[in-house]
């Protein structure tokens, strides 16, 4: 066992850790609250990472199981964000936040043990177990963006950030093909202010397009949790700037650009 999935692990479990000292002082009341992500209250917000972490849970430990469902969702056309939002929606706030627990407990407890070279089903391609992890890292930090930005909290910083930028500049071939465009052979050189004071970087390091800034607000714009004109991210080269209105991490359709221009235009990061 690596090191560093030991580590990725132990940050999954930090990052909820973080996100369940917000929720848990909240009343029922507060968990009701809607969300910026339109039609979605806080309840909800939690209820999609219970459902995804504990569904998370048996693409590891029982992966045929996974795979029927998967079949079986595709044939009657089954969302499962729908489902799981669903699923939330009947319970009270306290069970959701109970379900939740349980569920990236169990991720953890299922993970830990495991080669992080296996291959994990999921809702689109097979992952490797350590990209599994990190994808449920991003999951955590986006959505526990929308509940800090309902409450009037600040964004979470941290080492962590790493691994929403890390999908992020991976997943920039799903940003073209889920937006219907055909990924272009420019490379683009990301360069990210860590909050350690040293920098993250991808790409060829002499790439003519280029995107530069905090990593904070690279990780708003792949997530989706900011539009890229209230972030103060430095985009040279027009691949760079396409790229740009349509960086998508998470998995699914078209994210649109997640936020409004203006909406978070005044804020100090």
């Amino acid at each position: 066992m690596s090191e560093a999935y030991l580590a990725l692990v132990g940050d999954f479990a930090a990052e909820t850790d973080d996100l369940d000292g917000v929720v848990s002082t909240l009343s029922s009341t507060d968990w009701l609250t809607p969300t910026p992500a339109e039609g979605w209250t806080i309840r909800d917000q939690i209820s999609h990472l219970a459902g995804f972490d504990e569904a998370g849970t048996t693409a590891i430990v029982a992966p045929d199981d996974f795979t029927a469902d998967l079949d079986r969702r595709i044939t009657e056309g089954d969302d499962p964000i729908a489902g799981y939002t669903a699923a939330g929606r009947a319970l009270p706030p306290s069970e959701v936040h109970d379900w939740w627990r349980r569920a990236r407990a169990g991720l953890v407890g299922a993970a830990t043990p495991r080669d992080p070279k296996m291959r994990v089903p999921w809702y689109g391609p097979a992952m490797s177990l350590m990209s599994h992890l990190t994808a449920r890292t991003m999951e955590a930090w986006a959505h526990g963006q929308d509940v800090r930005d309902t409450l009037g909290i600040a964004p979470l910083v941290s080492h962590r950030l790493r691994h929403v930028a890390h999908i992020g500049v991976g997943a920039r071939a799903f940003s073209y093909a889920t937006n219907g465009v055909e990924m272009p052979a420019t490379p683009i050189d990301v360069v990210l202010d860590a909050p350690d004071g040293t920098q993250w970087s991808w790409g060829p390091g002499d790439a003519v397009d280029r995107i530069l800034g905090s990593a904070l607000d690279f990780c708003l714009l792949v997530t989706q949790r900011r539009h890229r004109d209230d972030l103060s991210l430095q985009i040279t080269g027009a691949e760079a700037e396409r790229w740009s209105t349509i960086a998508q991490a998470f998995a699914g359709a078209p994210g649109g650009g997640g936020r409004h221009r203006g909406q978070f235009a005044a804020e100090e990061r």
